[in-house]
């Protein structure tokens, strides 16, 4: 077969992922060869999951705050030691060198370099989003400004932040919903997602945070469902399952939190089948982040675990 016609059959392969379309083509006969590796190509296509795998930062996060691994070397040692090319990082990392434009000129050339997706930076400790006063909480806005002009010359999609405030629910949440309505302005000036997290406090309340994402009401703010963050006090907890699936209308990302594991390679506290069977309903597509924090595994081994079923479920649910 030549080079044009091998070109021809792979394009068509792509567009249609279905050998029924290709045998109907007209004047378009195939051999047994062509025709097997077509079919081959429309049953991979067909298969496709429908989410993609990152690693967010906080999965090392005591080997980074131990030293013993740097911010700029976490992309490369997520590809080539976990095999994931998505990366998502935590703002404390760079160690106040986000507006250093040789800090950050360095890392888009090592994950340029090696074909690694910077995907988004969870940006923590610049204020409350959501402080009830009007001063504190536009100086937190300006304080993640940087984050956004950072993610943007990375490369990332995303920034997220917390929606944290002290009041009554509904004082925080209006406070909040301007305070995240001004920063998505900033956002959507520079085609970067603001999302939030259910992040303790109001926040892990689903219908609050769902509540918050209507009251802003722009495309460029969403949510990060985390599925282990649902405590929203000492006291009281939200259902995971129920949270999730409150904040799936709004979620820009997935973080698939994880803590240990069975021994069939099961996480022991969310049952990853439900969450992700729930999630596929919806009609929901992106990047799932692993964010593994147990203790009893170390976080090289974590997070192999938690990918270990997170390929698991790509196949079982493709």
């Amino acid at each position: 077969m030549d080079a044009n016609r091998r070109d021809f059959l792979k394009k068509l392969g792509l567009a249609a992922a279905s050998y029924s379309f290709l045998t109907s083509v007209p004047g378009l006969t195939l051999s047994s060869a062509e025709a097997s590796g077509l079919a081959e190509t429309g049953a991979a296509l067909a298969k496709k999951p429908f989410f993609q795998i990152s690693l967010a930062q906080w999965s090392l996060h005591k080997t980074l705050s131990a030293g013993k691994l740097d911010n700029l070397d976490f992309p490369l040692k997520a590809k080539n030691e976990f095999g994931i090319s998505i990366v998502e990082y935590v703002s404390p990392f760079f160690k106040k060198q986000e507006k250093d434009s040789n800090y950050l000129k360095e890392l888009k050339k090592r994950t340029d370099d090696n074909g690694i997706t910077n995907h988004l930076i969870m940006v923590d400790g610049e204020g409350n989003l959501g402080d009830m006063d009007a001063a504190k909480r536009m100086q937190a806005v300006e304080n993640h400004y940087k984050w956004i002009d950072a993610a943007k010359y990375l490369g990332c999609k995303t920034i997220r932040v917390n929606a944290a405030g002290r009041g009554t629910m509904e004082e925080v949440q209006k406070a909040a919903i301007e305070g995240l309505s001004k920063l998505s302005e900033y956002g959507q000036k520079n085609k970067i997602n603001v999302i939030v997290e259910n992040h303790g406090g109001y926040s892990s309340n689903g219908a609050w945070l769902a509540g918050v994402m209507k009251g802003v009401n722009n495309k460029y703010c969403g949510t990060l469902p985390d599925f282990g963050n649902f405590r929203i006090s000492q006291t009281e907890t939200y259902d995971r399952y129920k949270g999730v699936q409150e904040l799936l209308p709004y979620a820009k990302g997935i973080s698939a939190k994880s803590h240990d594991f069975d021994a069939s390679g099961n996480e022991t506290g969310t049952d990853y089948q439900r969450m992700f069977k729930m999630i596929k309903a919806a009609g929901w597509k992106g990047i799932v982040g692993i964010e593994y924090e147990g203790s009893r595994l170390g976080e090289e081994e974590g997070i192999r675990a938690t990918k270990a079923l997170l390929d698991r479920i790509q196949q079982e649910m493709a």
